[in-house]
């Protein structure tokens, strides 16, 4: 089941007070107020690359051909198993607000069964229409074996898992992001982190 982040008083307290003054009742001091209820949510993984070997479609280990399996396994025993791919966050601005949002940029980490393990930033501007949930894709690349000490069998199933396409056992994929929402006062970033997941993504 995915989980939708809704922030709760994100702009809120804080933002009321810097602007309340000036802009109480009017039309701008609401816009302002609604932002804070755009929600994320952790969509999907693709476009898996596991040093060199796609797993887009791959369920299990023993899916894999001879020389994949011997690629995968040579990796290992270099010392590096590069991963990349691409995680699908979901924005979705619900069609209550009546403003439409347009976020700039947002920092992420990706955390993967609770470990932070890289960092980024995304810079385009995606604009968020009430009720039209937008895709916000973000590219990672690390090597799995500075965060995972399982035999080369283990991690491809550890992979599987963590994208949802393993049909076991369920790992937890997640985004900490900081998203920057443009405003009619200018940019405002989030406070504080906040974290997106769809808990048991696989299984």
């Amino acid at each position: 089941m995915r989980r939708m982040y809704r922030p709760r008083h994100l702009f809120g307290i804080a933002l009321a007070a810097s602007v309340a003054t000036s802009l109480a009742g009017c039309q701008t001091f609401r816009e302002l107020t609604a932002l804070d209820k755009v929600n994320f949510a952790l969509r999907d993984v693709s476009n898996i690359d596991l040093a060199g070997v796609r797993l887009d479609g791959i369920r299990s280990y023993e899916d894999l051909g001879p020389s994949q399996v011997v690629r995968l396994l040579a990796a290992v025993g270099q010392g590096r198993l590069p991963l990349q791919l691409r995680v699908n966050v979901l924005a979705e601005n619900p069609s209550t607000n009546a403003v439409t949002a347009r976020m700039i940029g947002m920092d992420w980490t990706l955390l993967l069964e609770g470990r932070e393990t890289v960092a980024g930033s995304i810079a385009n501007a995606v604009s968020l229409p009430p009720g039209a949930p937008q895709v916000v894709p973000i590219e990672a690349s690390l090597d799995l074996l500075q965060f995972f000490s399982e035999s080369g069998p283990d991690l491809v199933e550890l992979v599987l898992a963590l994208t949802g396409q393993a049909g076991g056992e369920s790992k937890e994929i997640a985004i900490r992001a900081t998203p920057t929402i443009d405003t009619p006062l200018g940019p405002m970033t989030y406070p504080t982190p906040i974290t997106i997941l769809r808990q048991q993504i696989g299984g």
